[in-house]
């Protein structure tokens, strides 16, 4: 195939093609399920309704004109690649960022991708005795982080692409409160948007995750739970209650020295998660929380957030 004239025609850098070319190879691909399943898959995968109707319109029927053959191409080869890493647990894209304003079918290509992987990971959740609760709780989150994009304006999917991606290959759990994520010799905690992080939820995430992986993945030895987040940067502590969930839910850790993270801006990270906004000005930033005020002031004073890791025995 000819990389160049593919990375023209899908508008992102011949690196990238290449990439997903060195990748995926002729490794074996996966089948989407059959429209007429998608609206039921999609509901189950908490995708919402109008979500859901972008993603069934932008469908890659046979004869769809929507999908150009480097399209095609890359859908294929995307899940390949992502598929190729089953049982995988570090940061993987499945591509390149795609110009998204062209329609449904460049905006959800990497949907199409997780949902041709569904059926791959539930057998691998069956082949390691999964229940069936915690894989659907788990591959819902697709529809958390489509809801979250919609809410950003299309601002958030070129992170979430590459973070599904865990989903996809059995590289995370949802378990309760919390996602916990395999690899090393730490659990690594992720905190959905999913409702009020009290202590009392944690902990019942953090005696299940104890549980869940001796007995499942017997040959994986944690000794700790670990977390990299603004949420554990101490600066919070001068905004908020000394009793507020989130001071409580840093007291657990044990914080590593400061280093400024790579590649990633604590200050975006922060606009992110707090406002769900990447462009608003600062001083129309909405303020009705504690948080939401302790952000916006702490950056309108030209103060900078921290991203922290930190980790406490299991």
């Amino acid at each position: 195939m000819d990389l160049d004239d593919t990375a023209a025609r899908l508008g992102v850098p011949v690196e990238d093609v290449d990439r997903v070319y060195r990748l995926a190879g002729d490794l074996p691909s996966a089948p989407l399920p059959a429209r007429a399943d998608a609206p039921a898959l999609l509901d189950r995968l908490g995708v919402q309704p109008d979500d859901a109707t972008e993603i069934m319109a932008g469908w890659p029927d046979t004869e769809s004109p929507l999908w150009t053959p480097e399209l095609r191409w890359l859908l294929d080869r995307s899940i390949a690649l992502v598929r190729a890493d089953l049982g995988g647990h570090g940061w993987l894209s499945p591509g390149p960022e795609l110009p998204r304003d062209r329609g449904p079918a460049w905006r959800h290509l990497y949907v199409y991708a997780y949902l041709a992987l569904v059926d791959v990971v539930l057998e691998y959740h069956r082949d390691h005795g999964i229940a069936e609760s915690v894989s659907w709780a788990t591959l819902a989150d697709l529809g958390r982080n489509l809801a979250v994009d919609r809410r950003m304006n299309r601002e958030g999917w070129p992170v979430m692409q590459s973070w599904l991606t865990l989903h996809a290959r059995g590289g995370l759990y949802q378990l309760g409160r919390l996602q916990h994520q395999r690899g090393g010799t730490a659990l690594d905690l992720h905190i959905p948007d999913s409702g009020p992080l009290t202590p009392e939820a944690i902990d019942a995430s953090l005696d299940e995750a104890r549980a869940f992986f001796p007995r499942h993945f017997p040959d994986e030895h944690y000794t700790a739970f670990a977390c990299g987040s603004w949420l554990l940067d101490p600066q919070l502590s001068e905004y908020l209650p000394a009793d507020s969930n989130i001071i409580r839910f840093q007291r657990r850790f044990e914080l590593e020295p400061y280093e400024e993270p790579e590649g990633l801006d604590p200050d975006v990270e922060v606009r992110r998660f707090v406002f769900r906004t990447l462009t608003t000005p600062l001083d129309q930033l909405p303020r009705r929380t504690v948080l939401q005020r302790a952000a916006a002031d702490h950056l309108k004073a030209g103060r900078h957030w921290q991203w922290r890791r930190g980790r406490f025995p299991i």
